[in-house]
Order: C-alpha cells, then sequence, then structure tokens
C-alpha cells in the first residue's frame, strides 16, 4: 500500500524461466534445434504432430522417431512443465478444476468446462496477479512471475489428454435454450461468446480430424494477460496456428480478458489476430472503479471503454465488458444507466454485456448481489438497447469460478 492505496505491479521479477519446451519455438525454430542434434529438417515436423496433434508428450510412443535420438529429443522438446497437483470435479463432472505445481514450485490453476456444444478452458496466464482488485482471490496474492508460452500452452494439451481419456463429463442431450433466451438476458452459457450465437459450426468441440478436444479458449485464469503480453500472444499463436505448426483454432473461440490496460488494448487490436476481447469494467464511473480495480488510476474508466471501442473499430469484432455485480457495490440500477449510456454514446452493436454475480472468496465482506437487483441491473441495460447476458457461474463450488483460483496447495 501506498497513501492508502494498492500498489500496482506490472512486471514480474527477473526470475529464472522454465527450459525451452517444443511449444516455445516457432517451427522454424524447431527444425534448427533439430538439425543441430544431427537430424533432418522434417522430423520437427513429425515431432509437432504428435505434440499438437495427438497431444503425446511421451517420446517413447513416438515410434516413427529413432529409437536411439527419442530421449535426446526427449530432453530437448518437452521438459516437464506442469505437474498436477490436484484435481477438484464438479457433481455432475461437466466442469474439472486443475492445480498445477510448476518447475519452480509455484501453483497455478486452470478450469475445465462442458458446456452443451463446446468444451472451454479457462487458462491462467501469470502465477499470481499484480492488479491488485480487492475481491478478487488472486489478485490478493500478488505477483510471482509470468508463466511462459509453453506453460500457457501446455494447460490446453493437458485438458485434451483428459478429454481424450474420458474423464470429463458427456455433453447433456437436450438442454437447448428457448429461443431468444440471451436477447432476454436470462443466464447463459455462453459467457465465452461475447454474446453471440454458439451455435454455429466454429463452437463444436471437434477438432478438423473428428477427436473432441478444447474447443474454446479463455484467457480468464489466473493473472492479466496484457502484462504478459508477448508470451501470451505467443500462446496464441501456437493455438491458431495451422499443424503441425500449432492446435489449428479458431482465434474467434479465444477470448483475451484485460482490467483495462490500454496500451495492451491498443497493441492487441494491432496484432490481426481476431480473438475476442473482453474488458473487466466492473464500474461505469471512476470514482468506485478506483477503488474496485486499481488500475484506473492509471487509465480511467472512459480511457478504457475507448479502446475497447477501438478495438472493435480495428477488428470488426463485438467486445464484451464483463461486470461483478457485488452486493450495494456496484450493483444500483443508476450505475446500468450510466454504463448503458456511456456504451451507446460511442455507437450500436458493438458491444455486449455481461454481469456475473460475485463469486465469494475466504476472507471477503462483498457478496453477490440479490437476484431481483440483477434483474434490474439487466433490465436497465437491456432498456438501453444494450445485448446483455447473465454470464454462468460454472465450477463455483469448486473454487473454479471468476475470481475465485487462489491456488491453494
Amino acid at each position: 500500500m501506498r497513501d492508502g492505496r494498492p500498489l500496482l505491479n506490472f512486471k514480474s521479477a527477473r526470475v529464472k524461466q522454465p527450459p525451452q519446451h517444443l511449444a516455445d519455438m516457432t517451427m522454424d525454430e524447431r527444425v534448427e534445434a533439430v538439425k543441430e542434434m544431427g537430424l533432418p529438417a522434417f522430423r520437427a515436423k513429425q515431432i509437432s504432430t504428435h505434440y499438437f496433434s495427438h497431444y503425446v508428450t511421451d517420446t517413447e510412443a513416438m515410434t516413427d522417431l529413432p529409437k536411439d535420438k527419442r530421449a535426446e529429443i526427449q530432453e530437448r522438446f518437452f521438459p516437464h512443465l506442469l505437474t498436477e497437483v490436484r484435481r477438484l470435479r464438479t457433481e455432475n463432472g461437466d466442469t474439472i478444476k486443475f492445480l498445477w505445481r510448476l518447475f519452480d514450485g509455484a501453483l497455478v490453476e486452470s478450469v475445465l468446462m462442458r458446456y452443451r456444444n463446446r468444451v472451454t478452458l479457462c487458462v491462467s496466464s501469470q502465477c499470481g496477479c499484480g492488479m491488485n482488485c480487492p475481491f478478487c482471490a488472486t489478485g490478493q496474492q500478488g505477483l510471482t512471475r509470468n508463466m511462459s508460452t509453453a506453460e500457457i500452452v501446455e494447460q490446453v494439451i493437458r485438458a485434451n489428454q483428459v478429454i481424450a481419456a474420458g474423464e470429463l463429463a458427456e455433453a447433456p442431450k437436450s438442454d437447448m435454450p428457448g429461443a431468444g433466451e440471451a436477447a432476454l438476458g436470462a443466464e447463459a452459457d455462453d459467457d465465452d461468446q461475447a454474446g453471440e450465437s454458439a451455435f454455429d459450426a466454429e463452437a463444436t468441440a471437434t477438432s478438423a480430424n473428428g477427436p473432441e478436444r478444447v474447443s474454446n479458449i479463455v484467457f480468464m485464469g489466473m493473472g492479466e494477460p496484457l502484462a504478459n503480453y508477448k508470451r501470451v500472444m505467443n500462446a496464441v499463436r501456437r493455438f491458431v496456428g495451422p499443424a503441425p505448426d500449432g492446435l489449428g483454432m479458431s482465434a474467434r473461440r479465444i477470448t483475451i480478458s484485460t482490467v483495462g490496460l490500454v496500451p495492451g488494448i491498443n497493441k492487441l487490436a494491432a496484432e490481426d489476430i481476431p480473438v475476442t476481447f473482453a474488458l473487466s469494467l466492473h464500474a461505469p464511473d471512476d470514482e468506485l472503479r478506483d477503488e474496485m480495480i486499481p488500475v484506473n488510476t492509471r487509465w480511467k474508466a472512459d480511457e478504457a471503454i475507448d479502446a475497447a471501442y477501438n478495438y472493435y473499430q480495428v477488428t470488426g469484432r463485438r467486445v464484451s465488458i464483463e461486470y461483478a455485480l457485488i452486493k450495494d457495490m456496484n450493483d444500483h440500477a443508476w450505475r446500468a444507466e450510466l454504463l448503458a449510456k456511456k456504451l451507446n454514446a460511442r455507437g450500436r452493436g458493438w458491444v455486449h454485456v455481461n454481469p456475473i454475480p460475485l463469486n465469494p472468496t475466504p476472507g471477503s465482506v462483498w457478496t453477490a448481489s440479490e437476484p431481483e437487483v440483477a434483474d434490474e441491473f439487466v433490465r436497465r441495460l437491456i432498456d438501453q438497447g444494450i445485448p446483455t447476458t447473465i454470464r454462468d457461474t460454472r465450477g463455483s463450488d469448486i473454487d473454479g469460478a471468476c475470481g475465485q483460483l487462489a491456488a491453494a496447495d
């Protein structure tokens, strides 16, 4: 704290990063690495295919590689990055939270969620978080270090292994929502779609070759993604790169969320990678947002909203506004009116608001809004023409919902 305000930390301490992994490398770099081992260039493609297409990390199972080189390939390309410490499942098995120990002992979490027509993984991008938001369990931990590109990618690979092993519950057979449900602001599971239809061809949870896998990735786990910009974007490139360069996912199925690092938002807009962008706003007025989101003391609410609108203008991708509804804190009807006014002032059709009742965290004095208050908040937004959907609180019973990730051993 300084002068009664929480300190922000945008850069992790200079700490040792894990050994270089296949997922840290471009294909050209992989080719150079195999050549340095005395292997022909085509081996880089073979190794990459095993990892990104079949999720294999044990070279002894890569039987098309020279047997006498497998141990060396294992050491060079597949250093052990994530050790599973604990796994928690919801009662019906549609959500799994993983606790991972990294090479240096740091702990992070990721959450795998089954929806009716897709599988979403919430990934972490930092060990802890330096943004210090008081209602978020991760924010109260402080920042230990940035995660490497491969540590981010490995969360997806390990999740795909779990899916392939049949350890995630099957998709429900018949829980299609009624027509127009999202437009009415009813609770929906389309939290990572920024209000877009979840029923198009890209939303399915299968790869081009058929096997089920993670279809959607949300950077809403531990950490502020834009504070680890370079490694996060390298991970995104591995996600969207066509096999065997990467996983061959649709960029539209990847959501990057930020509390409002304006330079990072503008940089993201210029990337020419059409990911879904989400701004965690949580308050439309600076007086309250300064207290809730300490980064607001550097970039004000209107600056963050302007940057979000610029993202829409540059990419054509509708933006999601995340808004944790906290009882007697930010859930007032007048704040809904102010939020709608600010969003509509920049145009129509560019944004979708996702309110979510605050998920409880240990020792917090704050709690979720009363249902009738949340309903009124949503109604005010919809009446002003703002598409609004109350977010699903998936995983709250295993402390796996938004704001609950604390990586406790």
